[in-house]
């Protein structure tokens, strides 16, 4: 693969608990401010319209994602950026999704994800339907995929999206700073066995029960080496993506060569 470099502004953002309202307008200041710089996209962590999660998340959920996709179409234009825009809580036909909307450039969407893999431990399946498909998409002629927080838990779900080709993959999440260790280790972890790159964006702050979120979004490549990593506070940082490091590693590495699917069950 010839060198092709693809840019991203992470946006590490503090959440406002249960106050859509306030937290579009914090998310129209800060897409703003990561598109000062040249970057093919920004990504934004989950559930960043109501926190994770209110108890009446049902009324706050945006209706058929309609303000979030006006929001982040007028965005992308406005800013030439393709927007992979974290998670939202969403209503489609009375069932409430944990939901990611992409778009690109020119402000089209070009992808939906609703988180499918619930965190039971927490109560999220009480609250919250999950989706019943997996997402690739291409954003400035590259493969991409989404999965959401918790679900980097689950290596067959990585595995899937690497055999479809996404080269990178967007995990916003709301992790708490208990389970710090585990964020930082499944996302090193999750692309050093797929050999692609991942992109982790959480959510800092502390949340209205007292549970204080990791932050240290990191953009990490296929040799596991960690490209940039946030601390705790709110922050936006930048990292370049040298896509044919992918290749770099498959040509010397041959994982997927090498798979024998005839023993496997999952």
């Amino acid at each position: 693969m010839k060198e092709i470099k693809f840019n991203v502004g992470v946006i590490q953002m503090k959440v406002e608990f249960g106050s859509p309202d306030k937290n579009i307008e914090k998310v129209k200041k800060l897409v703003k401010k990561a598109t000062k710089k040249d970057i093919n996209a920004v990504i934004l962590p989950e559930m960043w319209n109501t926190g994770f999660f209110p108890e009446n998340v049902d009324e706050l959920a945006d209706k058929e994602g309609q303000v979030t996709k006006e929001l982040f179409s007028d965005l992308s234009r406005k800013y030439d950026v393709n927007i992979i825009g974290g998670t939202v809580a969403n209503v489609v036909d009375n069932r409430v999704m944990n939901t990611s909307y992409v778009f690109n450039r020119s402000g089209e969407l070009v992808a939906d994800y609703s988180k499918t893999h619930l965190f039971t431990h927490s109560g999220e399946d009480d609250y919250f339907d999950a989706g019943d498909h997996l997402t690739v998409f291409n954003l400035d002629g590259v493969k991409c995929s989404l999965a959401v927080c918790y679900e980097v838990r689950f290596p067959e779900l990585f595995r899937t999206l690497a055999l479809k080709d996404a080269l990178i993959n967007f995990v916003p999440a709301q992790w708490p700073l208990k389970r710090n260790d585990h964020w930082r280790t499944l996302l090193k972890t999750r692309a050093i066995e797929n050999q692609n790159f991942v992109v982790g964006v959480n959510a800092s702050g502390v949340t209205d029960d007292g549970l204080e979120l990791g932050g240290h979004s990191a953009c990490i490549d296929p040799w596991g080496k960690r490209l940039h990593e946030a601390g705790k506070e709110q922050e936006i940082f930048y990292s370049e993506l040298d896509l044919s490091v992918v290749e770099d590693i498959r040509s010397s590495i041959n994982v997927f060569e090498d798979r024998r699917t005839e023993l496997y069950e999952i």
